[in-house]
């Protein structure tokens, strides 16, 4: 019989694998994001990293393309703190979130209660997730990550049944709103880069910077555009493009307000998607906007390759 070898399995410090939580985990669970996808059983896109809410900043912004609804990640090293928790609830506020997911090593009785109170007494489409996690390795063998669902909501696998059937049948009516706002975009400007198509964020690359994306939303209280980081470079290359040219992309597109920190320089308008009477004037400075952007950006990118 050929010897087999047993190793055993041991947990380690989240703080063995990441030393710094905003340097180096939220960066590596943003480019690992489907990590977390599996572990909650949704889908999950990448819009932003390190997103400015009033004084704080939230870890990560996704967007789950079933229903377009927003999903708020914010993570922890150590174990859950109250100061956590009173800024989750300022992000869900200030982001419209629909989703949220507490990350974290370990979670306090009193922080698992309130995600259970959340959960329950929350109205329809808010869900909320409580995921421990875990670095495992045998031996001398790569670090392993490991996401462990502690509290989601009771009736989970119900709600992700009927998403999914919405998605297949495209009855959702929050999309018929997006699809209907894009469409009269298109009519409004008929020479726009942009496409009639279904969806809440729509991507443009620059000519000269193909890894470079400027992208439209609309939301229930926003509309808006900002840049980001294409695929295919990491959320910690584009921060490092991104940063030192910040100041003068701004001063170039005449922004004094910034709607994001770190991995975003963007605007928004005040519009609604539920609210059609907001759409021509929203319509309008997008069109205007993502021309600015556009040109800016190619222009930056002209300067420096001379």
């Amino acid at each position: 019989m050929t010897d087999i070898r047993f190793g055993r399995l041991t947990d380690l410090p989240l703080r063995e694998a990441w030393k710094h939580e905003a340097l180096q985990f939220t960066p590596w669970l943003a480019e690992n994001i489907d990590h977390l996808s599996e572990a909650i059983g949704i889908p999950l896109e990448l819009t932003g990293t390190e997103v400015a809410v009033e004084t704080f900043s939230a870890d990560i912004l996704a967007r789950n393309p079933m229903d377009d609804s927003v999903v708020l990640i914010e993570n922890q090293l150590e174990t859950t703190d109250h100061t956590h928790l009173g800024q989750i609830m300022t992000y869900l506020a200030g982001l419209e979130a629909q989703t949220v997911v507490w990350i974290a090593p370990a979670f306090r009785e009193p922080h698992l209660s309130a995600i259970r109170w959340l959960n329950e007494h929350t109205a329809d489409g808010f869900s909320f997730f409580a995921i421990k996690a875990r670095v495992v390795r045998i031996g001398d063998s790569p670090y392993a990550p490991i996401f462990e669902v502690v509290e989601k909501p009771s009736d989970w696998e119900r709600r992700l049944t009927a998403r999914k059937r919405t998605a297949v049948t495209g009855t959702s009516e929050l999309g018929d709103a997006r699809e209907a706002y894009w469409a009269e975009y298109v009519k409004r400007h008929p020479n726009t880069r942009v496409p009639a198509k279904r969806g809440s964020w729509i991507s443009f690359s620059p000519e000269r910077l193909p890894d470079i994306k400027v992208v439209l939303w609309i939301g229930q209280k926003a509309a808006g555009i900002f840049v980001r980081g294409h695929s295919s470079i990491t959320t910690e290359a584009f921060r490092e493009w991104i940063m030192p040219r910040i100041p003068k992309l701004e001063e170039r597109l005449g922004i004094t307000n910034r709607s994001g920190e770190g991995t975003e320089l963007g605007q928004t308008f005040e519009a609604s998607i539920s609210d059609p009477g907001t759409w021509p004037a929203a319509q309008d400075w997008q069109e205007n906007m993502l021309e600015l952007y556009l040109s800016a950006l190619n222009a930056m990118a002209g300067e420096e390759n001379q």
